[in-house]
Parts: C-alpha cells; structure tokens; sequence
C-alpha cells in the first residue's frame, strides 16, 4: 500500500548461518537416533545445593557419569553442563537404562528430561503511577544493582543500554562478558552470557525489549514509525544488566536455563528477570523452580512471567512460592487500524500497522474467490499458504476467514483483513487489520454485493481510554496453582499489552519472511512484557531497602498493589486473573508491614508437601529433618496472601492460617485490621490490633477462613491499616472449589 523508511535488513548470509546453528543444537538435543549413541537424549540431573567441600564438582559429576555409562570416553562426549558454582547437578546425553540407574543412585535429588521451555514503555510506567521523577530520586542506589535477564540475549548498541555518565562495575560483580566479534559490553551491560551459539547479540528481539523494560535508559523520543511516541524507560533506569542468552526462535532449552541459573546468581546480581515458561511441574523438576530456590538462598528474588495460555484455569506456569509470578494486564493507550470501504464504511480494527496507504481505494477480495486450484478450495478461505491464486491476489486486499499474517504476502497482496480479538495488536508484514466477527461478516457482505469491492486500511493510530483499564488481557494464564492449589497464583499483574521498549535491529520488526522493516524499538505483547515491569519495581524497592530478603520485596509489591479491576473482563476469573492486583512501585518502596520468609519456612512447607528428609538436606545442604512436629502446612508459610480449597462443592471448609508481620515503617506505630468478605465468607483475625514500638518488630496473627462454597470462587480481603491512613497493607482472600 505505501512505503516506509527502513533500513538495511540483516544480511542473508548472517541469518542462514544463525537459522542453521540453531536448528542443528535443536535437532542435537531433542531427537533419538538409531545408533546407540544417537538413542541417547538429554537428561538433568539435580543435585541439590552446592557442597562446601573443596573438591571439583565437574570431575565429580564426570565420574559419577563415568561409573553410570562405563565408559570415560562416552561420558566426556556425553557431559552437556556441569552445574557448580550456585548449586549441584550436570545435564548429560543418556540412554533410558542410564537415566534409570542414575536416577536410583545415591546424592541425586531427581532426573529429568530436557525440554523446551517458551518465550512467555513509553507509556506504561505512568500508567501504573510511576512517574520519571521516582526513578531519578535513586539513581545512585540503583546503579549499584544489577538485573540478570536470563532471555535471548541483547541489542547493545541500543539507545536503552547506552553507558554514557556511568562509572565501573559495582566491586560486588563477580561475572564476565563472553564478547564476541560482534558483541562488547561497556558500563550498562556489564555482563553477557551465551550457551549454544558463540554471541549474546540478540537475533529475535524479545531479549533486549524485556531488558529495556526493566532496566532500560530514559530514551526521548521513542517509538515505532511514530505510534506509541514518549519517553521510553525501564523500572531502574539507571541500573546494570548482566544478559544470559538463552532462548533462540525455536524456545529456551531446559538444560541452557538451569545453567544461566547457576552462572548468574554466582555472578553478583540482585535479581533475576526471567520471561520464560514451560507445563507446571512439580518444584524439583522444573529448572526455572529449582533456580529461582538456590538464587533464593542467595538472597535474589526470581520475576516470572505468568504464561501466554489464558484464560484458561489452571494454565499459569512458574508457580514456586519463592518466586514471583506476574500476570498481564491492560494500559489506557488503545491502538485501532481502520478499515475503510468503497461504500464509506469505517470498521475499527485492531493490528500495528505502520504502513501509510499511496491510494485511496484499493481492489478487496475474499479469499473463496481466489482459488488456487479446486483441491485447495477449503483452505481459500483461511488464505492458508500456497492456497491463493497470485493472478486473482495480486495488488489486492484480500478478507480472510483466519487470520495467515504471510500467506497473503506470498501470493502478492497488499494487505489483509481478518477476524482477531481486539486486546493485543498483531504485527504483520503488510498492511493488516484485525476486525471482530460480527464486522467481517458485514464486509463479507459488501463484497459479495459489489461488482468492484474496495478498501483501504489505515495506519494504525492511538487514543488514550481509561473506562476500561486495567483488566488482565485473555491470553494471561490464569490460576489456581497446579502444584500446590493453595498457595494463589499469579501473585500480581503489571503492563503487558502493547508495550513499546527495545528492538534488535539483527531482526526485522516482525520476524516473518518478507518484512524488510528494521526498527530500534517495537512494541508487542505478552506476560514476557509485564514481568520485566515487576523486575523493575522490585529492584526499584531493593534500591530503598538492600537488606531485604526476596520475600520481603515480594510482599511488599504484592500488598501495594491496587485492588481488584471492576472490570466485567476480570470477574469471572478474579484473582486466579491478577492475583494481589496491579503494581504500585511509588507504594510498595514503603509498605508499613511486610511478610517475611527464608529458605527455612520454605523448607517446612516442601516437609509438608511429602519431600523426604533425605530429598530436602541434598536440596539445602543442611542436617534438617522433616517430622510432625517440624512439618508446615501451606496455610501457615507466611505468604502476603491467602488461599483454601476444598475438592467438593456444596459445602462449608475452614482453614486457620498463621502470619507473621515485620514493622518497616514508622518505629512506633498501630494497625488494625479491616476485613472485606462478601456473602458466604466469614474471616475471624486475632489479635485485630498490632501494636507496634521499633523497626523490626514482628507480630504474629491467627486468621480463620469459612466458605460456603458453591461452584464458583468467593474472594474477600484482609488490610491491616494504620489510623491516619499513610499505610494500608492489603492481601487478597480467596477460597475455591479445585478441580
């Protein structure tokens, strides 16, 4: 339809080398062959923590695969990773009798597959009341942290991670910068990391967008062909960034995450940004859990992304209760790209389209009447590839029942209309425009009653709408917690739809083949984008308060976070949706009262779960021992929220929970408690009233939960209050039948 500026695309010869680099460790990894050393497949072996004997864990975990496999050459063709410097394990090519005989042998906590996890603002950080002033109060605190964003690496040359006016490392970095001849760190990205391929340059984009997010320069003007135009900044704007390249287009193997894990919370980072998810697994087997606990013992908080596998219950991944898990929300900013036809009529769509029509009308026509050949008649209408005639597409606009973003391109069109939800704004290399159903079907008619359908589609514009916002967008995983039901997922939500940071320019702005457009910040969607949000806030309160554990970061932002949406959008999934509500970091920097935990409350509840005292001392590198008298039920982990479950429904459950606060506000100071509880929900605290009379005080407290329940969730609260209002400290109460 028009043409843009753009620059030159990376060149052919660089991708193909990087397509086929990445495909070949893909295929290496995952498929079994007919040798028997090609029916070996990937296999992590955890060991629990880091033993503090001198001896070298690598020739350790080369002798144990020795003894196992009995050959010395095998197992040094078959060593992948040896994890040793933040806790204890290797990944190795096995057979299946050799994954069972490892399994079985006596050190080793559990053995498990290697997988594929997925890659789960200008305006953004205001919208959530975070104004530029706040990140600039701290800039000194804030440049001694450091966030590890463990993703597919980054953009250096990016305006985001530009050094000028920062001094050296802090003394506290231990890491290095695995540069390459086309990546050099300088003072912002103090640290870079690869596994696989020899550079942590970012070939795809999503790293350096989740990197800028969090912790990404104040850059003005910013924005993609003029749509979303401001000031683009991270969380804290002055902070240090360590990358671990982990994630190609095809995913993140588990085997490279677990030893970015053990790399970057050796290497002297605060906190660990991590955009990344695979299917719930029970805590010892997921690499990201098992990370996110000996990071923990390091005293760094792991931020998760929620998943991209809403709305449906039971879908949110990255469910430790050590870590922070970070569901998606809207901001006010809405994008609509107009269709407009022959006959006058303007339908709101929605798409990114940066593309400015050269003519006022172009030809539209439906994919059924461009048919290829008659075998393919069924796939015309979906303009699935390969099924449109070019000589009948050619030049024109073509509707499509489903929505191919590089079909219509390949048979010559110069742009597409399909139907699309609303919320998220696809990316497409032609002028596109998603419509809802009830539109298509009105443009369909126009067609089929004109002899000479035309359209136009319209560069996409913006307009700020706040009737509607925040609610959590659909495709946000959503809760109860498959691991363990009663500790509530997701913990929180922040901006994750259409959210405008960094871009490489080793891709194009939408990745799909024949998008020449290279841009230097892209906007997309995703709970990959709302989790650097939070890895932001939470370093922005650990610039406040360095001492703080993990949890008492996490329970800060949790009980700050704004109450639950209005929204008819979220009341169906209610908390299961957003958790404690949307991020607040200006309030969460002083939340009055915080939930504390360390690795030993965690470890009384993994004793409750059913771990074994054997499992729990390779885990800790402790002499602890599950007993009844030392086992902690789920209710009683001082989490800053609550949760029962019952497996019937139509009848009455009570649970006891106990908490522990911590005063970090004023040194002498009282709370009382007000209790929000709808119909069949009755909360009994004791004590109501906390009296408090130095920083550091704790207080403990007993809360009685009886649901009536039926079949659908019932949700209150519990806000412990200060008398002139300066602190509400707020935690979500939910009980729900579990399937």
């Amino acid at each position: 339809m028009g043409r843009e500026g753009r620059r030159s695309p990376p060149s052919s010869r660089f991708l193909a080398k990087t397509q086929f680099a990445y495909c070949a460790f893909f295929l290496m990894i995952t498929c079994c062959r007919a040798t028997p050393v090609q029916e070996r497949k990937v296999y992590i072996a955890y060991m629990g923590n880091r033993p503090n004997s001198q001896a070298s864990l690598p020739a350790l975990h080369f002798g144990l695969l020795h003894r196992i496999i009995g050959s010395a050459k095998v197992a040094s063709d078959s060593l992948i990773y040896s994890y040793h410097r933040t806790f204890n394990g290797f990944a190795a090519r096995l057979t299946e009798a050799e994954h069972q005989k490892l399994s079985a042998y006596e050190g080793v906590v559990s053995v498990f597959p290697n997988k594929i996890a997925k890659l789960h603002t200008t305006r953004s950080w205001d919208f959530i009341r975070y104004p530029k002033n706040a990140s600039k109060s701290t800039r000194r605190q804030q440049s001694n942290l450091i966030i590890g964003v463990l993703d597919t690496g980054i953009w250096p040359e990016s305006p985001s991670f530009d050094d000028s006016g920062y001094g050296p490392p802090p003394k506290k970095w231990k890491g290095s910068c695995q540069s390459s001849s086309n990546f050099t760190c300088n003072n912002k990205i103090i640290g870079a990391r690869y596994y696989n391929i020899p550079s942590p340059r970012d070939s795809e984009g999503h790293g350096s967008h989740t990197a800028s997010t969090a912790a990404g320069n104040f850059v003005t003007p910013a924005n993609l062909y003029g749509i979303a135009n401001g000031t683009a900044r991270g969380g804290v704007p002055a902070a240090r960034i360590a990358v671990y390249k982990i994630c190609w287009a095809y995913g993140c193997s588990y085997v490279d995450i677990m030893k970015a894990f053990d790399d970057a919370c050796s290497d002297g980072i605060d906190m660990v940004s991590l955009s990344v998810g695979g299917s719930p697994l029970e805590y010892f087997r997921d690499p990201i859990a098992i990370g996110a606990f000996h990071c923990m013992k390091k005293g760094i908080l792991t931020s998760n992304s929620a998943g991209n596998s809403g709305p449906f219950p039971g879908s949110v991944s990255n469910n430790s209760p050590w870590s922070l898990t970070v569901a998606a929300n809207t901001i006010d900013r809405k994008l609509t790209t107009n269709v407009m036809l022959g006959n006058g009529e303007i339908y709101n769509g929605s798409s990114l389209n940066t593309f400015v029509p050269n003519k006022p009308m172009y030809p539209l026509i439906y994919g059924d009447n461009a048919i290829l050949a008659l075998s393919l008649q069924k796939h015309c209408r979906y303009c699935y590839s390969g099924s449109l005639d070019r000589n009948l597409v050619q030049g024109k606009i073509v509707l499509c029942a489903k929505g191919d973003r590089e079909a219509p391109l390949q048979a010559g069109a110069v742009g597409s209309v399909m139907p699309g939800f609303q919320d998220v704004a696809g990316l497409f290399p032609i002028p596109a425009s998603q419509l809802p159903v009830q539109d298509i079907g009105q443009v369909l008619t126009y067609i089929n009653r004109n002899s000479y359908p035309t359209a136009v589609i319209s560069k996409t514009s913006e307009y700020v709408d706040s009737s509607s916002s925040p609610h959590v967008v659909f495709f946000s995983s959503r809760g109860p917690n498959p691991i363990t039901s009663d500790i509530l997922k997701p913990d929180l939500t922040a901006p994750g739809l259409n959210i405008l940071a960094a871009w490489s320019e080793g891709t194009t702005l939408s990745g799909q083949t024949g998008d020449k457009r290279i841009v230097p910040y892209n906007i997309i969607s995703g709970t990959s984008m709302s989790c650097p949000h939070v890895s932001g806030a939470a370093a922005y309160v650990k610039s406040f308060h360095p001492t703080w554990s993990p949890a008492a970061i996490k329970s800060a932002l949790m009980t700050t976070g704004t109450s639950r949406s209005l929204s008819v959008k979220d009341n169906a999934d209610a908390e299961f949706a957003y958790g404690s509500g949307q991020i607040d970091p200006a309030r969460a920097a002083d939340p009055g009262l915080v939930y504390d935990a360390r690795e030993s409350d965690y470890v009384k509840l993994l004793c409750g779960q059913g771990y074994t005292t054997k499992q729990l001392r390779l885990v800790t590198g402790d002499q602890i021992a599950c007993s009844t008298k030392t086992n902690g039920t789920v209710w009683d982990l001082n989490y800053p929220s609550f949760a029962l479950s019952s497996s019937t429904s139509g009848n009455s459950v009570t649970q006891v929970f106990h908490r522990t606060v911590t005063n970090v506000g004023k040194p002498v100071c009282s709370y009382r408690a007000t209790v929000n509880a709808p119909s069949g929900l009755k909360v009994q605290v004791v004590p109501d009233a906390l009296n408090f009379k130095s920083v550091g005080e704790k207080q403990e407290f007993v809360v009685t939960v009886t649901a009536a329940l039926g079949n659908s969730t019932i949700s209150g609260s519990l806000t412990w209050s200060t008398s002139d209002g300066g602190h509400m400290v707020r935690s979500p109460i939910v009980a729900f039948v579990r399937d």
